[in-house]
């Protein structure tokens, strides 16, 4: 059984047991978390598309680490100009373990 859910923007396929790392959520870790934005389901009862979303599909996770990611290096330069630009970026992210998936 199989689930496509959506958080921060983004979509996921994810399926019991599996561990995830989504855009940032604002809870504490050992936290339960409920995505209830699922735009599709497969399981016993076949596989259901919602429009958008399904109804009365959910799937709870637990999240399990806050943190951040690799740090990504941003370099602007203008040739003939003497204009160089170096910053970097490391995006937040929280680590999700998919506990149950209700159809």
């Amino acid at each position: 059984m199989y689930a496509i859910i959506e958080t921060g923007g983004k979509q996921y396929k994810v399926e019991e047991g599996q561990v995830l790392e989504v855009e940032k959520l604002a809870v504490e870790e050992g936290e339960e978390v409920l995505f209830d934005s699922v735009k599709a389901v497969s399981g016993e009862k076949g596989f259901q598309v919602g429009q958008p979303t399904v109804e009365g599909a959910q799937v709870k996770a637990k999240a399990i680490e806050q943190g951040k990611g690799d740090k990504i290096i941003v370099f602007k330069y203008k040739p003939k100009n003497n204009y160089r630009k170096k910053t970097g970026h490391r995006q937040p992210y929280t680590k999700v373990v998919i506990e149950d998936i209700q159809a």
